[in-house]
């Protein structure tokens, strides 16, 4: 029985990406010092989750500000693994000692991907995520993922892997990623709703896992750019980070209203205790009713020459 930390770190994108990530490091001590092996970060916090944007876009017509509010979205956006932003992230990664996952806007030629990026104490950069299925609007500024990045990566707290935000409601989804193996489910988001952590224990006591859900804070805008339809001094994301384990039961948080650490200690056995009774991928199984094919292809444009 070894016992590991892992953790979300609550924080919201800033002005810049370079804000943004000095915003990461001021946690680095606070993190070395509860000795976590892996850490969460919320979806969209390096680019940022523009909340309310319409990027001037009608059934039928675009507004040209809009094109320019893409630009400048597009501007913040980061290349994975080749950036600045994600050195300095290996560097954090090293020092506090702990696997980081964290979600970014990545820039793929032209086009933004909502993306959740691995990153090794000791390996740097291993993997990344791009998410499958945008929510809504969110379609308007990101592209789809495809099945080649659907990865799980090692750590000393556990294999983890999951998805990104709504995602994570696609059954067939999940499904694959339980018969991945995971000890631990990560799913970052910017959902705030009590109806959001209802939704990761579920799925937690669903795959007998442990889950991480990192959500960003935001608080509220000036009342001259409170979005549409939005209550002028209401913070835009209010948090709601928990950690549940694999009997759907919350072990730390929900940490709302403000930023922070939600911290708690797991013990990867209680996985295979949990699955002793339910064990989608294994006695629990139909596999001559169900099948679930998943290509995990890329789907990106190839030159054949003869």
């Amino acid at each position: 029985m070894v016992k590991k930390v892992i953790a979300a770190l609550q924080v919201g994108s800033l002005a810049t990406n370079e804000e943004t990530l000095q915003k990461i490091l001021s946690y680095e001590d606070e993190l070395r010092a509860k000795q976590v092996s892996m850490v969460c970060i919320p979806e969209a916090t390096l680019g940022g989750y523009p909340k309310g944007s319409t990027f001037g876009t009608y059934l039928g017509y675009r507004l040209p500000e809009g094109r320019e509010q893409f630009f400048e979205y597009f501007q913040k956006s980061i290349n994975v693994p080749d950036s600045p932003e994600i050195r300095t992230l290996e560097g954090f990664s090293k020092r506090i000692g702990a696997t980081v996952a964290i979600g970014v806007i990545e820039r793929g030629g032209s086009t933004m991907y909502c993306t959740l990026v691995y990153i090794d104490p000791e390996k740097g950069y291993v993997a990344k995520h791009r998410k499958l299925l945008p929510t809504a609007s969110e379609r308007l500024v990101w592209g789809s993922g495809d099945g080649s990045t659907l990865p799980v990566v090692e750590t000393s707290a556990g294999r983890i892997g999951g998805g990104i935000c709504w995602e994570n409601y696609v059954p067939a989804f999940r499904a694959a990623y339980y018969a991945k193996g995971l000890d631990i489910y990560l799913a970052p988001t910017v959902d705030m709703r009590e109806i959001w952590r209802t939704s990761m224990r579920h799925i937690a006591y669903e795959g007998r896992n442990y889950l991480v859900s990192a959500v960003q804070f935001q608080g509220p805008k000036p009342d001259s750019e409170t979005p549409y339809g939005w209550k002028a001094g209401e913070n835009l994301i209010n948090g709601g980070s928990v950690i549940v384990d694999p009997m759907g039961e919350i072990i730390a948080g929900p940490l709302i209203g403000e930023e922070g650490v939600v911290s708690a200690e797991i013990d990867t056995d209680e996985v295979i205790k949990a699955r002793f009774d339910l064990d989608l991928t294994g006695h629990y199984s139909r596999g001559d009713v169900f099948q679930l094919t998943v290509n995990e292809t890329p789907r990106d444009v190839k030159f054949v020459s003869q």
